[in-house]
């Protein structure tokens, strides 16, 4: 046997044996893995605490409801065109807020001047209810965080 031909020989089993324990390795590591589809892109961006159906006549504590934007982060992130939702479609934008690195801002529901620490939705009636979901979203739309509270939320 030429030495052309040897060599050919032992790359094909070389390559075969390193194929085979590819294949092998894979459904070792897809077993102890989460199979749940992703909800979005991995961000330092996260919904904090929430302060939901203030005490008080409703309409008229609207600055006391409020969903905490928190960075988990170091970096600034930009928030523009940001939004936050709840269940039945009411949405804010955010609109050029730079969140510095492990801090967090407020989004009231009332009427205010927007700070880097409290921004407001400008809006005359409260939208959190006692069972409700926030849904922050990316600049893209995408699905950053979600919670959801009342009896079969969270809180």
């Amino acid at each position: 046997m030429s030495a052309s031909l040897a060599t050919r020989r032992t790359v094909t089993l070389i390559v075969a044996a390193g194929a085979l324990i590819g294949a092998a390795a894979l459904p070792a590591v897809a077993h102890g893995s989460d199979l749940r589809a992703p909800r979005g892109p991995h961000s330092s961006i996260v919904i904090g605490d929430v302060q939901h159906d203030s005490r008080g006549r409703d309409n008229r504590a609207v600055n006391r409801e409020w969903v905490e934007v928190k960075n988990t982060g170091r970096q600034a992130v930009n928030l523009r065109g940001f939004t936050l939702t709840d269940r039945q479609g009411n949405r804010y934008r955010f609109a050029g807020l730079r969140l510095d690195g492990r801090s967090s801002v407020k989004v009231h529901t009332g009427q205010g001047r927007d700070t880097r620490r409290d921004v407001y939705q400008d809006r005359r009636h409260q939208i959190w209810d006692e069972r409700d979901t926030a849904t922050l979203r990316d600049d893209r739309g995408r699905v950053i965080d979600t919670e959801t509270w009342g009896r079969r939320g969270s809180r």
